[in-house]
């Protein structure tokens, strides 16, 4: 008998029953807009279905004079090795979508698709299947169709029992209504949304702290729940906090905190000749951020690297932030202000003040 594909370690019939069992999944994220999803070899999307049952919905995508199409692309990173050390494999998925979605969402774009690549070593059906389902949830939750993706079994690639993930949204916004931080001017209020914990960023540091130097057991009972728990708790998708937010006031500027947490993100949607100062205790955070200072890491360090309990922060004009607040919801606080740097053509900063 000759050399065979599955005797080299890639089996494509498991592929295709990964397919039967996530298409159910996938069709339940499918809405207006959607021509064909899974299965052929490209997806199909018609832009004037999707802003005509929008409209439908009260949000007027159809009378855009100039669409722009809104791209984003991310992974999961390190919290991947939670799962494998867990046998946790059905929230990853949403991260992914998540870190996706929340980036296209910050210049004010509806999301219309997702898809995602999945590759392994050898491919574990059941596992895979709950990434996918976890995928899925993601789309849901951001109100995004799962049109596609790739499966990837790729042998010598990858430990045995790992997997990686790669995610690619797809928003689209008119050029009228673009979010993109130009108006934001000295005086803005600073409205931070909370994150869940870590979200999806820094935990090659997360796990070193915890796990190698503190030697904490991912069972270990922490804040009602178990360690392993608060740290693999999914990032939060904010389409329907900037959507009610939209419904209400138009934001400056809108921020994911992502890695480099606020010193690194904020700045990013700001005029130069800005310095955005938060106020660290006008904002509650996770008991998570405790622990890992206890664990050895500075402060200052731990800015740079984690969200420190803010997912998104929203730019808004001092007489919008009360309108701003209500309609981002009971988990948002008024943060800080932005102010004038000592040099107005210097690029824009962010510090976190006591």
């Amino acid at each position: 008998m000759g050399l065979t594909y599955k005797g080299s370690g890639v089996d494509a019939d498991l592929g295709d029953a990964l397919v039967d069992r996530i298409g159910a999944r996938a069709k339940k994220t499918l809405g207006p807009g959607v021509v064909s999803g899974i299965g052929g070899f490209a997806s199909l999307f018609s832009l004037k279905d999707f802003m005509r049952e929008a409209k439908k919905k009260g949000r007027s995508l159809e009378s855009m004079d100039d669409p722009l199409i809104v791209a984003g692309t991310d992974g999961v990173g390190t919290k991947l090795k939670l799962a494998f050390a867990m046998n946790k494999h059905d929230t990853v998925g949403i991260d992914l979508v998540a870190m996706c979605v929340n980036d296209v969402l910050t210049t004010g774009a509806a999301p219309l698709f997702f898809l995602d690549y999945f590759g392994t070593g050898k491919l574990d059906v059941d596992v895979a299947a709950a990434v996918i389902g976890g995928v899925a949830t993601g789309c849901e939750r951001g109100r995004c169709a799962l049109v596609g993706g790739e499966t990837a079994e790729l042998p010598g690639l990858y430990q045995p029992g790992e997997y990686d993930l790669a995610g690619f949204a797809v928003g689209v916004v008119d050029r009228a209504q673009l979010i993109d931080g130009r108006s934001a001017v000295k005086g803005d209020v600073l409205i931070g949304v909370a994150s869940s914990g870590l979200h999806s960023n820094g935990y090659s540091l997360a796990r070193k702290a915890l796990l190698e130097v503190a030697q904490h057991p991912l069972d270990m009972p922490f804040a009602g729940r178990t360690l392993g728990d608060a740290l693999i708790e999914p990032t939060i998708l904010y389409t329907d906090h900037i959507d009610a937010l939209l419904a209400e006031v138009r934001p400056r500027a809108l921020a994911h905190i992502t890695g480099g947490g606020i010193p690194g993100n904020l700045p990013r949607v700001l005029p130069n000749g800005l310095e955005a100062v938060l106020h660290r205790s006008a904002w509650q955070r996770s008991p998570l951020f405790d622990l890992l200072a206890k664990s050895g890491i500075a402060e200052d360090e731990m800015d740079r690297t984690f969200n420190m309990g803010l997912g998104l922060i929203a730019v808004v004009s001092a007489a919008d932030a009360d309108r701003a607040l209500k309609a981002l919801g009971p988990t948002a606080s008024r943060v800080g202000e932005l102010v004038a740097a000592k040099d107005a053509s210097a690029e824009a900063t962010a510090r976190i003040d006591p």
